[in-house]
């Protein structure tokens, strides 16, 4: 390897990261059984940082890779201090702890923190009698006198949140599949206990943690009936929207408080940072900024993931989530990732270049999804191939996250390089042309893009560091703003339509950096008061 020089990391190194979700599973096959594993990951970190050829990322987060019968593909845990066999073992993880941190790059780890598989053997002590020392580790509760659930409540994944246990004579809660049971984080065992889970792996040198499914952590103490949704419509919605979710999840002050203690956790350096999922508006985000008094706990913003591809919609999303968030509270950009539909199938492979300018330029931490950087997007899966336990139990909704799990594309061999047995999903049929060996060839293809679009985000204390001034474009269909640091000032302006765009700007002369466009001289001089931009082209200009 030829490796590059690396600044020690800081604290609060990931305010400047750029972080890389890695699905394991569909990255890269070393064992030939047609399923990814670490030494896949651990073969690709050149990829991913280290050589000149490389992405340049800082981060990468890998979705669960403990012990799991893999009912949901690892969201159900049987042991949370080991690996999977399949996978690989501790002995494998540290070396991939040593071998990314030799190219600059931390590991990120998912902590399934809301339920366990019911396999685990915490849940089977629970489940053995009443009188076990874990008994209350779950959530029990007895039947109504007629022998049905305790209330209303809903799966996500489909059907009623309770299942009947014949030995204990009580149902059991899972706000997903039955076999992934909900924990009862008012116990105090339990919280500690999962408190001593992230110590394990940050004593193996994690840097950090995405917090999986934390909206679901505290439900209703006196486990009330949901209301109707009056807006539901059972011909075409999906069945968990029948109600309002005010009880089973997003019990807020209970989960804030949890923050506070997983901060204590993480520790005074700041070395170290979670990332929670969590659905919620950007006025909601704030609250879970405010949480985490030491400011390492953040929520996952995912509203990027749910906007039509408009300029007032982004626009006025950006605009108030920023203004609400002071120095202090950090925010993150996914446009990308393993419960969604690819970027690429959202808006189409000619925007692709844009959303990939707009993420990486906007103020906070951009997490890419592996494929994002080749323009890689879905494949049907045929009936039969189809893995996902959440379109098998609601099938015919479009829930289908098959299609944003499918293999990486290395090269244009059989199975896309990914492995030499048939995969455990189909590879998307384009990879011929859309693969990494093809694209690192090609100087205008998007994943040059993406690497240009990095190193100069690495490059850059306005990009890195910089405020965010939004700016009005005269244009419907052009957003502008500035990132603005201390010695640094760059305009970015992104074309959202097919069509050519003309804008102006009461600014002197400035230098294009970067452009979508490869037609478009970088260095030259541009005349802010009057410039076109071409169908979907994203522009970085160096202000004086």
């Amino acid at each position: 390897m030829s490796e590059k020089e690396h600044k020690p990391l800081s604290p609060e190194w990931w305010r400047s990261a750029v972080i890389y979700q890695i699905y394991p599973l569909s990255f890269k096959d070393t064992t030939g059984n047609g399923q990814g594993d670490l030494k896949g990951i651990i073969d690709k970190l050149d990829y991913l940082n280290g050589t000149e050829q490389s992405l340049g990322v800082d981060a990468i987060w890998i979705n669960p890779i403990h012990p799991s019968p893999k009912k949901d593909h690892g969201y159900d845990v049987i042991d949370y201090y080991d690996i999977d066999l399949e996978l690989g073992d501790l002995e494998t993880f540290d070396l991939l702890v040593s071998e990314a941190d030799k190219r600059g790059i931390k590991i990120i780890m998912d902590y399934v923190l809301n339920h366990t598989s019911s396999q685990n053997p915490w849940f089977l002590e629970s489940r053995s009698s009443r009188d076990n020392p874990k008994a209350n580790w779950y959530l029990w509760r007895d039947p109504k006198p007629d022998g049905s659930a305790p209330n209303n409540w809903l799966s996500v994944f489909g059907g009623p949140a309770w299942t009947f246990d014949e030995n204990r004579g009580q149902y059991y809660m899972h706000s997903f599949l039955s076999d992934q049971p909900d924990l009862d984080w008012r116990n105090p065992e339990v919280l500690d206990e999962m408190k001593n889970v992230l110590r394990f792996w940050l004593n193996r040198g994690v840097g950090g943690f995405r917090a999986d499914a934390i909206e679901h952590l505290f439900k209703d103490r006196d486990f009330r009936d949901e209301p109707l949704n009056p807006n539901y419509n059972p011909e075409t919605d999906n069945p968990y929207d029948a109600l309002i979710h005010i009880y089973s999840r997003n019990q807020r002050i209970e989960i804030l408080e949890i923050i506070k203690e997983i901060d204590e956790v993480l520790g005074n350096e700041k070395l170290n940072f979670m990332v929670s999922e969590t659905w919620l508006c950007a006025e909601d985000l704030l609250e879970y900024h405010q949480a985490s008094e030491k400011k390492v706990c953040m929520p996952m913003n995912l509203n990027t993931l749910g906007l039509p591809w408009r300029v007032d919609k982004f626009k006025d999303f950006i605009d108030k989530y920023d203004s609400l968030l002071n120095k202090d509270h950090w925010p993150n950009y996914i446009f990308s990732n393993h419960d969604v539909s690819r970027i690429v199938d959202r808006i189409g492979e000619s925007k692709a270049k844009s959303a990939a300018m707009l993420q990486l330029t906007l103020r906070g931490t951009p997490f890419i999804y592996y494929g994002a950087e080749l323009g890689m997007g879905g494949v049907r899966i045929p009936p039969e191939s189809i893995q996902d336990p959440w379109e098998k139990q609601v099938p015919g909704l479009g829930i289908d996250r098959d299609v944003a799990r499918t293999p990486m594309q290395w090269n244009d061999d059989k199975y896309a390089g990914f492995s030499n047995a048939d995969p455990w999903l189909p590879v998307c049929d384009n990879y011929p042309e859309i693969n990494v060996k093809k694209e690192l060839e090609d100087p205008n293809s998007i994943l040059n893009l993406y690497r240009s679009l990095i190193a100069l985000r690495h490059q850059s204390s306005a990009l890195t560091e910089g405020d965010y001034l939004p700016l009005e474009s005269g244009n419907e269909n052009v957003l502008a703003y500035i990132r603005e640091s201390e010695t640094e000032k760059k305009l970015i302006m992104i074309n959202f339509s097919d069509d050519e765009a003309e804008v102006s700007f009461e600014f002197t002369c400035a230098g294009i950096i970067l452009s979508t466009n490869s037609n478009r001289n970088s260095n030259a001089e541009s005349n802010l008061k009057k410039i076109v931009l071409e169908g979907n082209e994203g522009c970085i200009f160096e202000l004086q």
